[in-house]
């Protein structure tokens, strides 16, 4: 049996070249830039689907004419006392090899002295209020050593556009004000989180997971899937409501008199989504908080935070809230940590499929973003027949 070929660039990649591996800044500011535009991907290494998914976009969006860099550098400055900087997988070899086959033009891999050739840099970037909530305030300083890192391998790459995660949903949000804020001449873009068929977000630590835990990890995805599923039937009733108008309220008390409950019961239900204000909110974050408590779980998942928040600022969002929202989860299992998150719209069209947001994350497209419309607000008065979450159907 020969030898196992090497991957090959996909079809939209345009290198069919080995992609040149460079080790320092010099070597970087050397490399030809092409006609068109430059687009980096930032990663720490042990690259996944998810970060080949972020290499394919960054291609197609520069073309064949653009440049791809993916630079591969465990930060130290992001790992708090007793986090698993030792322990962060280094697979450089591996990682090159995904990398080209996603179409990567250069893969930029500099040590620690090359990166901070003066020890651990004096100044640094600061993350604001924004970075001392959720991660950060699980993670003191944590956003401070992110920043500092991106903004010297911005300057170090200089591209046009720099690509990152969804999953790390904060941590793009951060990087985004902070090149708005600070006027760096390059476009921040997320790419939608890509998971496992289970549900799973793809992260480079679930692979500390043994299968025991990786079945507990499940409940966060699950959580957030729970949250969605109830936010959409939530909207829904109030479409109905609204399509119906007030006459529900009549109707359930008509039903109830001949003994047809469950009829009477989904007209009260009608009838309260159109009395009262959104409920959006409470209801995504009860429905995610049920499957978190009321999974059996062994090993157990030891919950750092499940928070519903509006992405300009990571502040938690009140009922009535109109617009996006991320819902926010992270937890231990075992010894790893992991997070997730999942975008919500609040008083909007349903979002979309979770199977066919899949799909198109894949395949690279992201999902447009729906809009946002009015709701009425005239107090409700809570529906006799308790509504308690869909479950985590995806």
């Amino acid at each position: 049996m020969g030898p196992t070929p090497a991957p090959q660039p996909s079809p939209d990649s345009a290198p069919d070249h080995p992609t040149p591996l460079l080790h320092t800044a010099a070597a970087l500011r050397d490399l030809p830039r092409r006609g068109g535009a430059r687009a980096v991907v930032m990663t720490m290494g042990a690259l996944h689907e998810g970060h080949a998914t972020l290499v394919r976009t960054a291609r197609r969006r520069v073309g064949p004419d653009g440049q791809v860099v993916v630079t591969v550098f465990v930060n130290p400055l992001q790992f708090g006392a007793g986090e698993d900087l030792d322990r962060y997988p280094r697979t450089l070899d591996a990682d090159v090899e995904l990398a080209v086959a996603a179409g990567a033009d250069v893969v930029f891999a500099p040590s620690v002295d090359e990166v901070y050739p003066g020890g651990e840099p004096q100044i640094r970037i600061a993350a604001g209020p924004m970075g001392t909530r959720l991660e950060g305030a699980s993670r003191p300083g944590h956003f401070d050593g992110v920043l500092t890192v991106v903004a010297k391998l911005l300057h170090l790459t200089a591209p046009d556009v720099a690509l990152f995660g969804q999953k790390d949903a904060q941590q793009l949000a951060v990087i985004t004000r902070m090149a708005a804020d600070l006027n760096f001449p390059v476009e921040i873009v997320g790419v939608p989180t890509v998971r496992e068929d289970d549900g799973l977000a793809l992260s480079s630590r679930n692979r500390y997971l043994s299968t025991p835990e990786r079945r507990t990890a499940l409940a966060l995805s699950a959580a957030l899937f729970a949250a969605r599923d109830r936010l959409t039937a939530e909207e829904a009733l109030r479409a109905r409501a609204a399509s119906a108008g007030h006459p529900a309220q009549d109707r359930s008390a008509a039903l109830a008199a001949i003994g047809e409950d469950r009829a009477a019961a989904d007209a009260h239900a009608v009838a309260y989504a159109a009395a009262g204000p959104p409920h959006g909110p409470s209801v995504a974050r009860a429905a995610a908080r049920m499957v978190l408590e009321d999974a059996q779980l062994d090993p157990p998942l030891a919950l750092d935070y499940l928070a519903l928040v509006d992405p300009s600022d990571f502040t938690e969002i009140p009922d009535g809230y109109q617009g996006e929202g991320i819902l926010a989860v992270a937890a231990k299992v075992g010894t790893t940590r992991l997070i997730d998150n999942i975008r919500l719209v609040f008083g909007a069209s349903p979002p979309q499929d979770e199977a066919a947001h899949r799909r198109a994350t894949r395949a690279g497209r992201t999902a447009p973003d729906p809009g946002t419309s009015g709701a009425p607000t005239t107090p409700a008065t809570p529906p006799t027949t308790p509504q308690g979450p869909l479950g985590a159907t995806r």
